[in-house]
């Protein structure tokens, strides 16, 4: 790995644990002090000129990346892509973006006044990715976003950066499955996105995914500051679709019900069931 795409990684996780300190404490509950192999890292954006999905995929491309996947979320009106590269080691790359014109026309207009505020130039340096959010919103605004699009309310508040890290579960010495690490986590008091059950897919589809919910942060609007869910976790087991080959797609049912790990409905929900 070049020390350049190594650094970008180092920047892009201490990024991550600045809003999502229990991936801090996920990694030592897991992995003991062991180093832990991300599966992939997840990113978020808008169908916009200049932080369009191909835009930001270029700084991936130029580290080696190659695209091998396409994937559409009818419901939440998303479309996506993933990424590989050839050094096995580097995690995976998932980005998706929201198809804007497909919302209200009060969406709409929030989005393009977010996205205008945004330097096309600061778009073309890899730093982007983990640059967080370039705009000032209202707590109004950002209601009004969550009402019809829990993700386009996240990107609203915490702008470009990873929405979430995954861990390779295949890669964890001492967990034979999936259910072993989300009982493990459960017992040191991490909450589990339940959302489509804890567990999502299943060795026929050769891929299992589970997530924590996603910590909240305090997050200053132009007007108030709120209390609102970050980023959060995810635990992928893959299976081999063949004699050691290891499916290395993602599933787009599952993956729907994990971007539910930043609801911040949901999360009010589960809080009022303790």
């Amino acid at each position: 790995m070049s020390q350049q795409v190594e650094q970008f990684f180092d920047n892009l996780w201490n990024d991550y644990i600045a809003l999502t300190p229990s991936a801090a404490k996920v990694h030592q509950v897991l992995g003991q002090g062991r180093d832990i192999i991300n599966d992939h890292v997840a990113f978020r954006t808008f169908n916009q000129s200049p932080v369009r999905l191909e835009t930001l995929a270029k700084h991936f491309e130029n580290m080696g990346y190659k695209a091998c996947g396409d994937y559409k979320f009818e419901a939440k009106r998303l479309v996506a892509k993933h990424f590989e590269h050839s050094n096995p080691n580097l995690p995976k790359i998932f980005i998706s973006e929201l198809l804007v014109e497909e919302f209200s026309d009060e969406l709409q207009a929030i989005v393009k006044q977010l996205v205008a505020q945004i330097d096309a130039n600061a778009v073309q340096q890899p730093e982007f990715m983990y640059s967080g959010t370039h705009w000032q919103i209202s707590s109004s605004d950002y209601e009004r976003l969550l009402e019809e699009s829990e993700y386009a309310a996240w990107m609203a508040a915490f702008g470009f950066r990873a929405n979430h890290f995954t861990v390779n579960v295949n890669e964890l010495p001492d967990f034979e499955s999936l259910e072993q690490v989300n009982q493990t986590l459960k017992t040191a008091g991490f909450r589990l996105n339940t959302s489509g059950g804890e567990i999502k897919g299943s060795p026929e589809v050769f891929l299992e995914q589970s997530s924590t919910m996603a910590d909240h942060t305090t997050v200053r609007f132009s007007d108030m500051e709120k209390v609102i869910p970050s980023c959060f976790y995810e635990f992928a087991k893959r299976y081999e679709m063949a004699p050691n080959q290891l499916y290395t797609g993602f599933v787009a049912a599952s993956a729907d019900k994990i971007f539910e790990s930043t609801d911040a409905r949901a999360a009010q929900a589960d809080a009022q069931k303790d």
